[in-house]
């Protein structure tokens, strides 16, 4: 694609200039409103570092969670705020507003070096508007932030399927760059849909087929490898004619998954065997049953051992593995095993010379959730759905308006 980058942005000159940038810091958080996985905050850092070390006055812009157009204390911003400072090593405004009258006084007293984090960006309803009109009057506002000799920067790959205000619009009205992170995620993701090495290996979980059917379409006539765990195996289970018990199940989704193992039996592998418990509880009762033995009651919570052994010895021989979505519920110690198993083996491949890329969201999580070695993926993406979508082959309107 061709798309200035944030190196280009640093060798034309910011200092003195203001420039905006668009992070992905929607971390998850706890009760007590403390922050669980830092994995996006500290993806954004490199970029952000680089711009105040080049003297530029940085005004960061991003979402936490999903508020309804207005403030709402517990998505606030300030938690990240405090993060993102001690990972800088420098102080962090954080704007009490998202371009109200904080922002706009604090921005106007930056010096060069200083950030500026604006407060959750989907407090202002125009964000997420389908109005072009309203999302380009908010995209004025933030301009307003960074000045006429501004600069944009995308950064937060984990929100490019969406044309929003600050995604989308922003990049309309200033010189616009894919910062360190976009630019990485897209290179990687087109190594996976333009050249991949053979054997191609995909690992699929979650819960819904209906949210993956679009990358499995994609997908299997390209791959020699599409391993298929998490809630959506039960509805493959169910197309086989096999009985699921209580487990997770799409019934309007089980002919077109009948389609699916028609067309690509040689490429589709299901577990053979599932750890079901008798409750959706971390204390519950479990045991290994084979996958057309689930108890009437019971639901299936993690992949058997004997099915982690089968898409272990496929996936340890692959060049090419992608991974979106755990094997079963990972946050439960009772049901992390086939996540594990299946990480693990992925790691393995890594270590024999294959590129391997864990697709964000859950999966990331996962990673760390499990204590696995970050370094053990050859990359690990921001963007779950990101991700999902560029496989898919749909345009990204946040990455197609960065493009001159």
């Amino acid at each position: 694609m061709a798309v200035k980058t944030l190196q280009d942005l640093l060798s034309e000159g910011v200092e003195g200039r203001g420039v905006l940038v668009r992070s992905d810091l929607n971390v998850p958080l706890d009760d007590n409103g403390q922050i669980t996985d830092p994995g996006r905050i500290i993806a954004s850092v490199p970029t952000i570092k680089a711009l105040v070390e080049a003297g530029a006055k940085v005004v960061v812009t991003a979402h936490l969670g999903r508020p309804k157009g207005e403030p709402d204390p517990k998505f606030s911003l300030a938690p990240v705020a405090v993060q993102l400072a001690e990972l800088l090593g420098r102080n962090v405004q954080l704007a009490g507003d998202v371009v109200g009258y904080d922002a706009l006084s604090r921005s106007e007293g930056l010096t060069d070096g200083d950030v500026l984090l604006l407060e959750n960006v989907r407090f202002d309803p125009r964000e997420t508007s389908k109005d072009d009109a309203e999302r380009a009057k908010l995209a004025a506002a933030l301009v307003e932030l960074v000045g006429d000799d501004g600069a944009f920067v995308s950064d937060g790959f984990g929100v490019v399927h969406r044309k929003q205000a600050s995604v989308y619009d922003v990049a309309k009205l200033l010189p616009h760059y894919a910062g360190t992170l976009v630019a990485a995620e897209v290179e990687v993701l087109a190594k996976l849909t333009e050249n991949a090495e053979r054997p191609y290996a995909v690992v699929l979980g979650g819960s819904k087929v209906s949210d993956k059917l679009a990358v499995i379409e994609a997908l299997a006539p390209k791959v020699d490898t599409l391993v298929i765990g998490g809630g959506m195996c039960f509805t493959f289970l169910a197309a086989q004619g096999l009985p699921v018990g209580a487990s997770l199940l799409q019934e309007e989704m089980i002919d077109t998954c009948k389609g699916l193992l028609e067309r690509y039996a040689d490429v589709i592998h299901l577990p053979r065997d599932i750890v079901v418990a008798n409750k959706f509880a971390a204390d519950a009762d479990s045991k290994v049953v084979a996958a057309h033995e689930i108890p009437e009651g019971w639901l299936g919570l993690d992949i058997g051992p004997d099915s982690v052994s089968r898409f272990a010895a496929l996936l340890t021989e692959a060049r090419t593995v992608f991974w979106n979505g755990p094997m079963g519920v990972f946050e439960f110690e009772k049901f992390e095993a086939g996540t594990r198993g299946v990480a693990e083996s992925i790691v393995t491949a890594t270590g024999k010379g294959a590129f391997t890329v864990v697709g964000g969201g859950d999966s990331a999580a996962a990673v760390r959730a499990l204590g696995l070695p970050e370094d053990g993926f050859s990359h690990i993406s921001t963007g779950g759905g990101a991700s999902l979508e560029y496989l898919e082959g749909k345009e990204l309107p946040g990455i197609a308006v960065l493009e001159d």
